[in-house]
């Protein structure tokens, strides 16, 4: 969330502290206390019903009410769990004592059939060689050419070509779809250089067959998937079928990578492929964490950030001026795509979007486990086996973080004397931080903003729906329903 976020690990953490949370009191273990009411048994089953649709916002809510932002919880036949939006309890599991919180083994098992062993799905020393041999990739500048290559290549051979279609027949364009279509055909060149086509008619066989793996990843219930997927029955049955499509595919593309090695060595997997410490297995776990987080987190983080920008026209105009302004220094046309320089110094871009994921992170919450019995620095006591999550959607809605203006859209809180100014990642934790950073989060940035600056200054993009959109509880931050849009071209003078 790495490339999730990009970049951590994303489908169960979701499920275990959200579908499946039932919050109550341990006067034993918790130093607070909550601001509900909870039940012998059932625990908070009944508020668990009633906020099933908005379940990001009433975990804030309880988060906010209680004076260190920390709560205890337990599901029901499952060990407790801590649930925290305090940047020094957040510093101390992914920073200071990260060694005791790694990932938990139970959610390692739950994605293991689909992630393997991934960089996202790993402890220990599978981890640490996927990090090291990852970020001497991400270190190259032959790397960082070829993400801005293929950006540009996407955005004027699939991106251009859909747009325009849609806008001639006057149909309106769900963006949030287009956007994961096109997300997931880049992370794909970027990995290993192959355009699966997604936003053509026809689709990608190899997008189908994530979306359909991670559904199904979703619906399993703890215990009874294991009966399912020994019956072969069900979701399990179309889960295999898919992580078979999406394992083959993924295979023969690395054994011609390593037959046919290339001298330039530009995709991802080619950088990786000539390290001697991999195995296929650990190669083909890699691709498949990458694939799968990448596309998704990116078009989220997107989809958001166009809503809330085509919703308030003065950023929209703040973003065109900076547009203009670099057209104008480079001396460059509408027609050129922007450079990787140029999309460096568009700093109120950076902080429009950057402002967007504080209040919708692509992972709204992220799942660690505790090793050894331990105390967080505001005196919450964490036990052996327990879950500890830190809740990034609640961090970004509290005052004593961001201000009493936390509730709002201001790219401006990211600026001094109009230039990007980064805040700490354990106040901000939308690309995870600590030794688990993300490592693509420049390529995210990149992706974002050039795909942003190329549709704003083109065409007048239109929102056809009335009110907030709905989250979808996942594995990221999806709107529900998508974001339906009407696309016009802008006139140029």
């Amino acid at each position: 969330m790495d490339l999730s976020l990009i970049f951590s690990c994303f489908l169960i953490p979701i499920l275990l502290l959200t579908l499946y949370h039932f919050f109550h009191q341990d006067p034993k273990k918790q130093t607070t206390t909550f601001c509900h009411k909870t039940y012998p048994l059932i625990g908070d089953l009944f508020d668990v019903i009633k906020n099933r649709n908005r379940i990001f916002d009433w975990t804030t809510e309880i988060l906010i009410d209680n004076p260190t932002h920390t709560t205890v919880s337990r599901v029901i036949g499952f060990r407790a769990g801590i649930l925290t939006a305090n940047p020094k309890n957040v510093e101390y599991i992914l920073k200071t004592k990260s060694e005791n919180y790694p990932r938990s083994e139970t959610t390692i098992s739950l994605l293991e059939d689909l992630l393997g062993h991934g960089i996202f799905n790993s402890n220990g020393e599978h981890w640490h060689w996927q990090r090291k041999t990852a970020s001497l990739a991400f270190a190259t500048r032959s790397l960082r050419g070829f993400m801005v290559d293929t950006f540009d290549s996407e955005i004027i051979h699939r991106l251009i070509p859909y747009v325009e279609r849609m806008s001639e027949k006057g149909e309106l364009i769900d963006i949030q779809d287009v956007l994961e279509r096109f997300a997931f055909d880049n992370v794909s060149r970027v990995v290993f250089d192959v355009d699966p086509a997604s936003l053509t008619e026809e689709g990608s066989e190899l997008m189908r067959s994530c979306a359909e793996a991670i559904d199904c990843l979703i619906k399993r219930f703890p215990i009874v998937w294991r009966g399912m997927k020994w019956l072969n029955i069900g979701s399990e049955k179309r889960l295999r079928e898919s992580i078979v499509k999406i394992k083959s595919h993924v295979t023969r593309i690395i054994h011609e990578k390593l037959e046919k090695p290339s001298s330039k060595k530009s995709d991802l997997i080619s950088h990786i492929a000539s390290s001697e410490e991999h195995t296929m297995v650990n190669l083909v776990d890699f691709v498949t964490n990458l694939l799968l987080a990448g596309g998704d987190t990116v078009s989220a983080a997107l989809s958001w950030f166009f809503w809330l920008v085509l919703t308030q026209p003065d950023v929209e105009e703040k973003i065109l001026q900076e547009i203009r302004s670099i057209r104008n220094i480079k001396s460059t046309s509408s027609s050129e795509m922007f450079g990787y320089d140029e999309l460096r110094e568009m700093h109120y871009l950076h902080a429009a979007i950057t402002e967007a994921m504080r209040l919708y992170p692509p992972l709204a919450i992220d799942t660690q486990s505790c090793k050894e019995d331990d105390t967080l620095p505001d005196g919450t006591v964490v036990k052996k086996g327990w879950a500890v999550s830190y809740h990034a959607y609640a961090m970004g809605r509290m005052e004593d973080i961001w201000g009493v203006d936390c509730s709002e859209y201001k790219p401006e809180r990211w600026l001094e004397n109009g230039v990007f100014k980064p805040e700490s990642p354990f106040k901000y934790s939308v690309f995870h931080a600590g030794p688990r950073m993300c490592l693509g989060k420049e390529m995210a940035y990149i992706q974002m903003k050039s795909i942003a600056a190329f549709l704003f200054e083109r065409y007048k993009i239109e929102v056809v729906m009335e009110g907030k959109p709905d989250h979808l509880v996942g594995g990221t931050l999806k709107m529900k329903g998508g974001l339906p849009v009407k696309f016009s071209k802008r006139e140029h003078n």
